[in-house]
């Protein structure tokens, strides 16, 4: 992380080009003037990520970097949280297994790929979906890996292409959990999985998966962007379908990562692609496991609009968006959530806490990972004021965050 005098230096000097004082800044992020100079002297430490993105708007940036510098704000540093199977969980994706999980397991494609849809139908439908999984995926893991090595011809690829979504599962399940370096590992083992079957649909998802990893870390714009162009071009949209869909899904991930360095033109211009996409799709078409679809392309554009600092913009598309409709837990969750931020960053804080308590009824499992929630949670139990103060406090002991 960048040291604490630096980001100080780049503060006092974007407050400076913009024209305000300390006192004015301070009032405007809901702090004091004395909060600012001891950030610009570095007696305080670089706020959290919540801060910075409202210390960004205020300051009228087009990106976070302006404030943190060239080296990226790797967000899994925020995250702490870490669940109960993750040893096994990583012991599992470190193995070398030379054995099937039991004494006489079922290794054709067509069984790997059924226990995969399982694990898929538990993600997205349970509440807690990591303590769901995690007693499946260690043996799924091993499993997959024998039949790959066992089958051979089309069946083979077939097994390959599932093992990319035993990874992609995996990858979810360690996401925003320490140590980020497994996240990395399982993103590229599918691709490599999905490489190896030579199927575009696998490769399209694997590339989908990957932008999440390196978006999330703030790392490699151009390289994910150019790998979802590259793995478009072996789609064929003019199929419908899921071809379509793939191919609408990595439109989506350009716009997110364009969203994330601030080119707004370039993120809405991908975003529209996406959109063209899920309406030819009909409204009906969710993928059912990546959930590609209307609900999916809207409630993204939330999370867009809120990457490039337009908190207005994307508390608007949320009243548009029906997230009853996307048959997702874990979705429905983290899209809440992302509305909770876009009132966050405008300082409305009975807003984010309503919105946050939903997002945790939703997914009590996808809210405790949450890296937004930990962060602004105990923002909001110091400065919400009486009316928030009771529930961030009740959320931030389910975080955790009063131990």
């Amino acid at each position: 992380m960048v040291r604490d005098s630096e980001f100080g230096q780049r503060l006092q000097r974007l407050r400076q080009q913009a024209g305000m004082t300390r006192p004015v800044l301070g009032d405007l992020a809901g702090r004091s003037a004395s909060w600012v100079k001891a950030l610009e002297t570095g007696r305080l430490q670089q706020p959290r990520l919540p801060m910075l993105i409202r210390l960004a708007e205020i300051l009228d940036l087009e990106d976070l970097t302006q404030l943190t510098g060239d080296q990226p704000l790797v967000r899994s540093l925020y995250g702490k949280t870490s669940h109960p199977a993750l040893p096994k969980i990583s012991e599992a994706l470190a193995s070398y297994p030379a054995s099937a999980s039991s004494d006489d397991p079922d290794l054709s494609s067509e069984a790997i790929a059924a226990r995969t849809r399982q694990a898929w139908a538990l993600w997205h439908g349970a509440a807690y979906q990591r303590s769901a999984i995690a007693t499946l995926l260690p043996g799924l893991l091993r499993d997959a890996r024998i039949a790959v090595r066992q089958l051979d011809g089309n069946e083979r690829r077939e097994a390959l292409a599932t093992l990319a979504q035993v990874y992609h599962l995996t990858q979810l399940y360690l996401s925003f959990q320490p140590p980020a370096s497994l996240v990395l590992l399982s993103g590229d083992r599918a691709m490599t999985a999905a490489q190896d079957a030579d199927d575009p649909h696998a490769m399209a998802a694997a590339a989908w998966y990957v932008n999440h990893v390196y978006r999330d870390a703030g790392e490699q714009h151009d390289a994910r962007v150019e790998l979802a162009l590259e793995i478009s071009e072996l789609l064929k949209p003019e199929k419908q379908g899921d071809d379509l869909a793939l191919w609408g899904l990595l439109r989506l991930a350009i716009a997110l990562s364009y969203a994330k360095i601030g080119r707004e033109g370039d993120a809405l211009r991908y975003w529209d692609e996406a959109d063209k996409a899920a309406k030819a799709l009909g409204d009906d078409y969710v993928h059912p496991w990546l959930m590609f679809g209307r609900s999916m392309v809207d409630a993204y554009m939330i999370t867009i609009q809120a990457d490039l600092m337009h908190s207005g913009y994307a508390i608007r598309q949320a009243a548009k968006v029906d997230l009853g409709k996307m048959p997702s837990a874990t979705r429905r969750s983290f899209h809440t959530a992302e509305t909770a931020r876009a009132h966050f960053m405008r300082d409305e804080s009975l807003a984010t806490i309503s919105l946050l308590s939903k997002a945790h009824k939703e997914s009590p499992d996808t809210f405790g990972f949450s890296l937004f929630a930990q962060s602004a949670v105990p923002d909001l139990v110091e400065n919400g004021g009486a009316t928030v103060r009771p529930d961030a406090e009740r959320l931030a002991s389910i975080l955790g965050l009063n131990d």
